[in-house]
């Protein structure tokens, strides 16, 4: 393949012939149906949504908001303010409030008992304790409305802006929603930046006070990559799931909500997992520092200068569309010198049918000075007589 270099000024007649092999696609997703009332799925690299369907609207998360109340345990966690070795007392009100009497989902505290950090992170993650979300709330933050004000200032510092929180739990509360998209987002903050916590979101079964419970995500044991993340369900939010897998080396991250049931919940977002693995792809463009092109330059010590690319590029497109795209260099020349290296003199411009345009800056490689007035001279004289090109054939 050629990459094609495009100069916007008329007098500079210059096509550079490099080779980039590439599978190339064009981006428009196949389309898909779920019976999801809500449902986002990104891929986690390049953070591409690859479906959406009413991923801004507010709804009631139920338990998946317990990801929330896990993320501020793991901020606590990495800056040191809090281990896991450390314990909390289990308060009445929490025993009562999320307890088995309740009839929510429970870790089975006893009250006035101390449970260490760690216990109550896998009561909440594995068997989606709400007592233990309290107990958590209570410790951190010294009451349950107090540690959901700072999850609601938490979501917005990561930019979750369409998610309010009034209690720990995902307990019904006309003030607790959040979005399929915010949720998505929130997955992939912890799984990227709480490595060393996230194995919890793995674990099948979690056994506390003699009692052994299975976590409840389906697609842990499907066999198809998973590691996390939460189910959630109330009558009035009806049957979710925020999950995660990985599938060769690439992760793909869904949110579900409004199912009618847990095997509607299971068998959907395991068909909705499959067809974003099997639909899409990651290509590898580009690599920091890569050498793309040369750009020709105007009165310097060299005739030309090489355009290295700035950053890392890889795209998430559908696999289907392979042949349509195109990846052309552009630039306004011949430069004028003196250019520095690093500085921006190009761009790598990736097109792909019914895809939005990518755009990447190219640096100069190197520096190149100005001629002297001598030099200055013979480039003239060059002008006069080979015309715009310099010399270079048409």
């Amino acid at each position: 393949m050629r990459i094609p270099t495009i100069l916007s000024k008329p007098f500079c007649l210059l096509s550079i012939a490099l080779t980039l092999s590439l599978l190339i696609i064009s981006g428009t997703a196949q389309a898909i149906e779920t019976n999801a009332r809500e449902a986002v799925i990104i891929d986690a690299t390049t953070g591409r949504v690859l479906f959406n369907k009413n991923g801004d609207a507010r709804m009631p998360p139920a338990s998946m908001s317990k990801l929330m109340t896990t993320h501020m345990v793991f901020s606590r966690l990495k800056e040191g303010s809090l281990s896991l070795e450390d314990t909390f007392r289990v308060s009445e009100n929490a025993w009562r409030k999320g307890g088995a009497k309740s009839g929510s989902s429970t870790m089975f505290l006893e009250p006035n008992k101390r449970v260490t950090v760690e216990q109550l992170l896998r009561g909440i993650i594995v068997q989606s304790g709400n007592d233990a979300c309290i107990v958590i709330a209570e410790g951190i933050s010294g009451s349950e409305p107090a540690f959901a004000e700072g999850m609601t200032a938490e979501a917005l510092e990561l930019g979750m802006t369409g998610s309010h929180f009034a209690n720990s739990t995902g307990w019904p509360h006309p003030d607790q929603y959040m979005t399929a998209s915010d949720l998505a987002h929130l997955a992939l903050n912890t799984i990227t930046n709480f490595p060393e916590y996230y194995h919890y979101y793995s674990e099948t079964e979690f056994t506390y006070n003699g009692i052994r419970q299975r976590n409840r995500n389906p697609l842990l044991y499907k066999g198809i990559g998973a590691d996390g993340l939460k189910t959630g369900h109330t009558n009035e939010a009806g049957y979710g799931l925020t999950a995660s897998a990985v599938q060769n080396n690439r992760r793909i991250i869904i949110v579900v909500n409004g199912l009618e049931s847990k095997k509607q919940r299971s068998s959907e977002s395991e068909r909705l997992m499959d067809w974003a693995f099997r639909e899409f792809n990651n290509y590898d463009l580009l690599k920091e520092g890569d050498r793309i092109s040369e750009a020709e330059i105007w009165l310097g010590t060299a005739g030309r200068v090489s355009l290295i690319s700035s950053q890392d590029l890889t795209i998430t497109l559908p696999r289907k569309s392979r042949r349509g795209m195109k990846v052309t260099v552009r630039y306004e020349g011949p430069i004028p010198a003196p250019i520095r290296a690093g500085t921006p003199i190009a761009e790598l411009v990736v097109t792909a049918p019914d895809e939005e345009p990518i755009i990447i800056p190219l640096l100069a490689g190197e520096d190149v000075g100005t001629l002297g007035l001598i030099g200055r001279l013979g480039a003239a004289i060059d002008f006069l007589v080979w015309g715009e090109s310099g010399g270079d054939p048409i």
